[in-house]
């Protein structure tokens, strides 16, 4: 078919003969380029078409590629026409070596692009939340795996386009005395790169850390939004970002607080006087609790944990299903005990005293003032 297409197409060269070389062939490759931009026009429109309502994922895969496969076919048939176009050898030359590098590229994009929508098919399968530790165990092994597997096809991608050109493939050559220097020094360049690479896999196989994960890092807590092929995103409190190389989380330590599980207990102190009845504060304690929808039905306890000068410090845990709903669950038990002590019991607040909890006042003596 594309013999019969050059031979069509030299035998109309002779009837614009009158024209220059480099017009004509220019000419013939826009015709070629539109051409090919009208076929792909058609028969995209006509697949969505069919395959809306059968194939929704194939309908979804055309329109993900429909930018690839357009320059691919227009690619496809420059290739075709080039060598019909009466250009010199060293434009035809160019050219082609300019369509070789484009279509490397293609064929990286289309890699990519398969690679990306696997991981995305395979994802659809688990439902993503924050308690579930299965779903996102696999959605951060697929999206980290996708991504190193997406740096490698870039790097030998841009690899295959400039072996492409002899003076790039022999510029190492030229520039050092030896290949082991250059090697050297390519190896050394490319360090932060592999390093980053290689604590990608080991986050997507060991796991330390998964999207969605409640962790603490220097000094900041928040969760795991985003892990890239070189970095992690955490989610901090008041919506910030903390950006972290991929290699921190391998060399150095951090706290995960949903390695195993989502569930978080959350405490709360608070300090009262010495006469406070602490079984009616106990009780009104695991009262709040039980009644709040933040607790997760299963842990409440309230313990007196210092015995100070002026005051007794209590200690109220309480579990919930996450660290955000803990923190919550804790900040609701303080203020309604506060308030339940200052209309309840406000004699059980703290206070400065100059007498004695217990006994008559000592009566003044000559050399004492009070």
């Amino acid at each position: 078919m594309f013999e019969a297409i050059r031979t069509s197409l030299t035998e109309l060269r002779d009837y614009v003969a009158w024209a220059p070389d480099g017009l004509v062939g220019t000419a013939m490759l826009a015709l070629a380029a539109l051409l090919a931009l009208v076929i792909h026009s058609v028969l995209i429109r006509l697949l969505l078409r069919l395959l809306k309502d059968r194939r929704p994922y194939l309908h979804s895969f055309l329109l993900r590629t429909m930018a690839l496969t357009r320059l691919g076919l227009v690619v496809l048939a420059l290739f075709v026409v080039l060598p019909a176009a009466p250009f010199d050898f060293e434009v035809e030359s160019v050219v082609a070596k300019v369509l070789l590098v484009v279509a490397i590229g293609l064929l990286g994009w289309a890699a990519v692009t398969v690679v990306d929508m696997t991981a995305d098919l395979y994802l659809k399968r688990f439902a993503r939340d924050a308690d579930n530790l299965y779903a996102r165990k696999h959605l951060t092994q697929a999206r980290v795996l996708a991504r190193a597997i997406d740096t490698i096809i870039v790097v030998a991608t841009v690899g295959a386009a400039l072996m492409t050109f002899d003076s790039v493939r022999h510029y190492g050559v030229s520039l050092f005395a030896s290949a082991g220097v250059a090697g050297l020094v390519a190896g050394l360049a490319a360090r932060p790169l592999l390093s980053n690479l290689f604590a990608g896999i080991q986050i997507a196989v060991a796991q330390p850390i998964r999207i969605d994960d409640s962790v603490q890092v220097e000094n900041e807590v928040g969760s795991v939004e985003e892990i890239t092929s070189t970095y992690v995103v955490v989610r901090l409190w008041d919506l910030r970002r903390l950006v972290v190389p991929l290699t921190y989380f391998i060399e150095k330590p951090f706290q995960n607080w949903t390695r195993e599980s989502t569930r978080r207990i959350g405490a709360m102190s608070l300090h009262v006087d010495h006469t406070a009845p602490i079984e009616r504060i106990r009780a009104k304690a695991v009262e709040i609790v039980q009644a709040s929808a933040l607790w997760d039905r299963q842990d409440v306890k309230l313990q007196v944990t210092e015995a100070h000068e002026r005051t007794i410090e209590l200690r109220v845990i309480a579990s919930a299903r996450t660290s955000g709903d803990a923190y919550d669950l804790a900040c609701e038990l303080r203020e309604k005990l506060i308030t339940y002590l200052q209309s309840e019991l406000p004699s059980a607040l703290p206070r400065v005293r100059q007498q004695p909890l217990s006994g008559p006042p000592s009566a003044p003596g000559p050399d004492r003032v009070l």
